[in-house]
């Protein structure tokens, strides 16, 4: 008969961190996206290359991409 071990604690956050993204996508999955502003956002959750996006206000997911003339504005910010 072999024991289980117990978490460690990378396994714990883990798991935890696999709550969190399943509550945010829920969340965002029922939202309206009634509000939007455009915000550097990463490219993809595992990179470090920023993009310029359209992003819900409620809720943080990426909902599209400005067009030029939104872009420039933005920029000039």
């Amino acid at each position: 008969m072999t024991l289980k071990k117990p978490f460690n604690k990378v396994e714990g956050l883990l798991s935890t961190r696999k709550e969190i993204e399943k509550e945010i996508e829920g969340i965002q999955k029922s939202c309206q996206h009634p509000t939007k502003s455009i915000k550097n956002v990463r490219e993809r959750l595992d990179s470090q290359i920023m993009v310029i996006r359209y992003v819900c206000d409620e809720c943080s997911l990426t909902i599209g991409i400005p067009n030029n003339n939104e872009l420039q504005k933005y920029l000039k910010q």
